[in-house]
């Protein structure tokens, strides 16, 4: 830059605050994100959930302080540690020419770090962005080791593109293993009487999981559609839980109880007992 651009003009764009100063010798644009800022301070790249905003994809929560990847090589000081996620590993040259990890990265490091519900709605973003393809997810999970990698694994066999945003992500990860279900992201119903697309179902068992997002009954045709299309399923036998978001975030144990009630009701087993930290939740 310095070889473009005389030091009085840099010092005259800083003070107009057409650039930001960020330390020594590191400059960028005001556009530039909190998160890119931080990273490129630290001679970084953003990474894990600040990567995966960066790439353009929905998460279920977003990241309270940047993520960040620096070379193993790197010194950070204990103040440039503070209000940051960082993490040390080898960067690659279109890494660090692009600030951020590669897609296929982004998703393994999240699914190594993060909660099961959060990471598998990463890995669905990315496969519906197209960034990220299925089959390529899967050879670098399998490729991984060290601590973590079972998670990887775990989130890359479970990614689905269908998946239409990470509430409903959320909800499929917490149903995920229940025996009896076969969940299917967007699934088309096309009976005699009926047809909607639900956003998880089991045509086998009739079951139906929604969830149900307040910006979807943001108007009162919105409201009546989704009705009707809820009386309609369960008339022609299918059987509907529908769930907020605060359900699934913050109660998931309560989430996933009523599920296998559900099921056991369908197996004609009885059904388990309510997570006791749940029952004092719960309205009787």
């Amino acid at each position: 830059m310095r070889a473009l651009v005389p030091q009085s003009a840099l010092e005259s764009a800083v003070a107009e605050g057409s650039v930001v100063r960020l330390r020594r010798g590191r400059y960028v644009l005001p556009a530039v994100s909190a998160h890119r800022r931080a990273a490129h301070a630290r001679s970084g790249v953003v990474s894990h959930l600040s990567a995966a905003l960066a790439h353009g994809w929905p998460v279920l929560r977003p990241p309270v302080r940047p993520w960040l990847t620096v070379p193993r090589n790197r010194k950070v000081s204990r103040e440039q540690r503070r209000g940051v996620v960082i993490t040390y590993r080898d960067l690659s040259p279109h890494e660090r020419a692009a600030g951020l990890t590669d897609p296929i990265r982004t998703v393994l490091d999240c699914a190594v770090k993060l909660p099961f519900d959060q990471a598998l709605a990463v890995a669905d973003s990315a496969l519906r962005s197209g960034d990220v393809a299925r089959h390529e997810l899967l050879a670098a999970a399998r490729a991984l080791r060290g601590t973590g990698s079972s998670r990887a694994r775990r989130v890359a066999v479970a990614a689905d593109r269908r998946a239409a945003n990470p509430f409903e992500s959320a909800l499929r990860a917490i149903a995920l293993d229940l025996p009896g279900l076969r969940l299917q992201p967007q699934l088309v119903i096309a009976d005699v009487g009926v047809f909607a697309t639900v956003d998880l179902g089991d045509p086998r068992a009739r079951v139906v999981l929604e969830a149900e997002g307040f910006e979807f009954h943001g108007t009162r045709d919105g409201l009546e559609r989704d009705c009707r299309r809820y009386t309609e399923l369960v008339m022609h036998g299918w059987r509907v839980l529908r769930y907020t978001w605060d359900d699934v975030v913050h109660r998931p144990e309560w989430v996933r109880w009523t599920i296998e009630v559900l099921v056991a009701g369908l197996s004609g087993l009885p059904a388990p007992p309510q997570p006791q930290e749940e029952r004092r939740a719960v309205p009787a």
